[in-house]
């Protein structure tokens, strides 16, 4: 599986098992910021960067999307990829995080969109989600401002930090990109 040049562009590439380090040291930076919003980050060790690695590339190698380092000045500053793609029902959603000092700029905005391209024109899926946390208005900001549709709110789906998160979906289908 290879990635659009216009996502190589952006500094965006597969995750891959040695990045365990640098990956695990920008979470460890931002373990804070990301505990708010991530089920995972309160308590994510280094053996858990490591899993997290040797799955993507396991995702990567089944063709069932793929989870992708930013790096557009040569250092991670975030990730974004796929949960899994239902290629009976043409359909994906996306997940993403960057780092607190990263944000702010446009990047997971210009990133978001190049690989909705690649949802759309290069694997023709039909639809792609995105689900938020309510509170999440930066992570909400990316859907809305791609033309997303908010479509429901499901009440209480992910335990962080010993709290239910309700979680909003935004859905997009084929015919709407780039409309």
């Amino acid at each position: 599986m290879t990635l659009s040049p216009r996502l190589a562009t952006l500094g965006v590439r597969p995750l891959r098992l040695e990045d365990g380090d640098e990956l695990h040291a920008l979470v460890e930076r931002n373990r804070e910021h990301l505990a708010r919003w991530m089920p995972w980050a309160a308590n994510q060790d280094r053996e858990g960067t490591e899993r997290f690695l040797a799955g993507a590339e396991e995702q990567r190698a089944r063709d069932d999307g793929f989870q992708a380092a930013i790096e557009p000045e040569g250092e991670i500053i975030g990730v974004v990829g796929f949960h899994a793609i239902d290629r009976l029902n043409r359909n994906t959603s996306l997940g993403y995080w960057l780092a607190a000092d990263a944000q702010g700029r446009g990047t997971m905005t210009t990133v978001v969109g190049a690989l909705l391209d690649h949802v759309f024109y290069e694997w023709e899926l039909h639809r792609a989600e995105i689900h938020c946390a309510p509170e999440n208005r930066r992570s909400r900001a990316i859907p809305e401002r791609l033309g997303f549709r908010e479509e429901a709110t499901l009440r209480e789906t992910e335990l962080v930090g010993g709290r239910y998160l309700d979680s909003v979906v935004y859905g997009l289908l084929e015919c709407e990109w780039g409309a």
